[in-house]
């Protein structure tokens, strides 16, 4: 049996209730169908689909609460056909007693073929309602006839707004005995570190205030209880204190502040000068740190032309094809690409020539303006266009010698951007 005091903050306070859960608004909403769906206890089998962190295994939970069903967990890593078999003869025994049974699967998509087969006439009976998590895309990684017999609902990655609300729920409840200080400061850092994730924030805050006394069923004597709350009255959670639990079991990345623009710059550093080691170590760093690979791919696409441009025409074919490959596969999947990309991009030969050439084309619009363009190099579609001198004299190139002819408007004839 689990020690109460090894069960992670996460699963200690998770919430019971629909008013408890955070950032699915939604889907969960007063007139979504879920919501009505667990109110009058006809939820259908399901699959959730969103990051880690969102809150797929929360929602499982309070499905169960709140509707007249035994809820049983499986992960899909330590499972399989003989663990279902098991939860399918517990299903049919509560059929007896006119009881659901649900049937959380967590990472579902890491079940094969054949075991995700083996649910299929257990969900279509309804043995048992199936609730399956997923990060990764069902349309490719569960099997088309178990999809057809559950409703997909997406969950959204976790806004810093909802997390902000986790957190302060979190800590309001471990309140009750020792008085956690966190102020809104270290709050709204902690929630944008956790970068979406609310297990890897209220991870954090079980790291810097452990809660041995805050368990569920636990007694504690009254001078033992006192002791414990007042070795923790000083334990304030600070920003500082954050940034070193951060440091130590996570990358210090914080998206929307300095450390990110540090890093992208290191990267982009590295690359122009053509280590490809280290362009890979900060590329990694961003990737391990939670980054959208398609930032990072953006970023590549405009390194091919303005770091590399003209020396190597082929280099915004790859980082283009690369860019196309994160939309399409997502993280971790596209990090290979993206490495690869990077080594590319940093061996490269470099040659600035169309950056500078904008640059200075640009300084040239905004100094002159709209000067109007040449009559001779207009297009004359109209007879008016034409009596008006739209293309007179212009000179066919492949026809005529244009070498003498100008194509500037007058103020910048013989201007030279490259």
């Amino acid at each position: 049996m689990q020690n109460d005091n090894n069960i992670p903050l996460a699963d200690r306070i998770r919430p019971e209730n629909l008013e408890d859960f955070f950032g699915q608004e939604k889907l969960i909403g007063d007139k979504s169908f879920l919501a009505s769906a667990i109110q009058n206890d006809s939820v259908p089998s399901m699959i959730l689909w969103g990051p880690p962190g969102s809150g797929k295994t929360t929602l499982a939970h309070i499905i169960a609460k709140n509707t007249n069903s035994e809820f049983i967990s499986l992960s899909a890593t330590s499972s399989g056909k003989k663990d279902l078999a098991e939860v399918v003869a517990k299903a049919k025994n509560n059929q007896l007693e006119n009881k659901k049974t649900i049937l959380f699967i967590d990472e579902i998509h890491r079940w094969n073929k054949s075991q995700q087969d083996a649910l299929l006439p257990n969900v279509e009976r309804g043995v048992i309602k199936l609730i399956g998590a997923t990060t990764e895309n069902p349309s490719f990684e569960v099997n088309s006839a178990l999809l057809s017999r559950t409703r997909v609902f997406v969950l959204e990655k976790l806004s810093q707004e909802s997390l902000e609300k986790i957190i302060s729920r979190a800590v309001g409840i471990m309140g009750v005995y020792p008085r956690v200080k966190i102020n809104k400061e270290s709050i709204a850092f902690l929630a944008r570190m956790a970068n979406g994730d609310a297990r890897t924030a209220l991870n954090v805050i079980d790291i810097l205030h452990p809660m041995e006394y805050f368990s569920r069923g636990k007694k504690f004597a009254k001078g033992e209880l006192l002791h414990r709350v007042n070795s923790q009255k000083n334990k304030e959670i600070s920003v500082e204190k954050i940034k070193e639990v951060f440091q130590k079991t996570h990358l210090l990345y914080d998206k929307n502040g300095e450390e990110h623009y540090n890093i992208i710059s290191a990267l982009h550093k590295s690359m122009r000068g053509g280590d490809a080691n280290a362009s890979v170590y900060w590329m990694t760093r961003m990737l391990e740190g939670g980054e959208d690979p398609i930032y990072i791919a953006r970023r590549l696409v405009r390194f091919a032309s303005e770091d590399v441009g003209l020396a190597n025409n082929t280099a915004l074919i790859l980082a283009n094809a690369v860019f196309d490959a994160c939309h399409k596969l997502g993280a971790p999947e596209c990090n290979v690409h993206l490495t690869q990309c990077v080594i590319y991009l940093s061996k490269s030969k470099k040659d600035i020539t169309a950056y500078e050439a904008y640059t200075k084309a640009k300084s040239d619009v905004e100094k002159f303006g709209n000067l109007p363009v040449p009559l001779h190099i207009r297009n004359a579609p109209t007879k008016l266009m034409k009596d008006l001198g739209y293309s007179k004299n212009y000179k066919y190139t492949p026809k005529e010698d244009s070498s003498k002819q100008e194509y500037f408007p007058k103020e910048l004839e013989g201007r030279e951007y490259l």
